[in-house]
């Protein structure tokens, strides 16, 4: 019961956020009586609400637990300060992401008004293999994952080329190396990303944190010192004894 209620709740996405009990049927693969009294059980939790045409949304009762989730919403309480001062030099986008299973999951973003446009969104998934966040994720992530990643046909999205895993797996090495992940994408706009590991107390990697700017805006070289004095300040304030410990580079305004 719980795997279905789960599959009703998880068969809302950024482009469907509404729906009817047969669109949630249909998009959960429920039978429709068992989907009408889940529902009515989830409304009754506060896990699914009803808007103003009567169809199905997840409630807030779900981003108040959500709220709890020390990777999440804890990372983020702790990081946002961090963020603004690098979002201040650059007025783009700044991305804050956790490893969630094959995944990057974004937990936080801060935009300027006229920034370049990208296809994240917090709360979405990003691939491991094609973003600065995610190739920073896998390349400190088990080998085991390393591997299972690998090991599966690859493409750039949107763009749709294929991936070589040699090559990936070249630059997974280069990022462990330099500490920095840099990726040129061509849509939906010609972006750089450049992206640091974030290290919490037992110094392992738990985030990467990231900054998008328009394709000639900047170098990642000009990007890089900022960038990584402030993941490696972050990484301080989460009990990081390497980060702690980490010589030179420019300060970031706050402690």
């Amino acid at each position: 019961m719980i795997d279905r209620a789960f599959a009703l709740l998880t068969a809302f996405t950024a482009t469907r956020r509404a729906m009817t009990l047969a669109e949630l049927s249909r998009a959960s693969g429920t039978p429709a009586s068992t989907t009408l009294r889940l529902a009515r059980r989830l409304l009754q939790l506060g896990a699914l609400e009803r808007d103003a045409d009567g169809r199905y949304v997840i409630g807030l009762r779900l981003w108040e637990l959500a709220s709890l989730a020390p990777r999440g919403h804890g990372l983020r309480e702790v990081a946002l300060p961090y963020m603004e001062d690098l979002y201040e030099a650059t007025h783009q986008h700044v991305l804050l992401a956790v490893r969630d299973g094959a995944d990057a999951l974004l937990v936080e973003r801060l935009s300027a008004r006229d920034a370049v446009n990208v296809l994240y969104r917090v709360g979405g998934r990003l691939p491991l293999h094609s973003t600065g966040v995610g190739l920073v994720l896998l390349a400190h992530a088990e080998a085991r994952l390393q591997d299972e990643v690998l090991a599966r046909p690859l493409v750039h999205e949107p763009e749709g080329v294929p991936v070589s895993p040699a090559a990936l797996r070249r630059t997974l090495a280069e990022v462990r190396r330099t500490g920095l992940a840099v990726v040129e994408r061509s849509k939906p706009g010609p972006v750089v990303a450049v992206a640091a590991p974030v290290r919490g107390g037992d110094d392992r990697v738990v985030a990467a944190l990231s900054v998008v700017v328009p394709a000639g805006g900047a170098e990642a070289r000009v990007l890089s010192p900022a960038l990584r004095a402030t993941a490696r300040a972050l990484s301080r304030s989460l009990g990081s004894p390497r980060s702690a410990a980490a010589p030179g580079g420019p300060s970031p305004a706050r402690p």
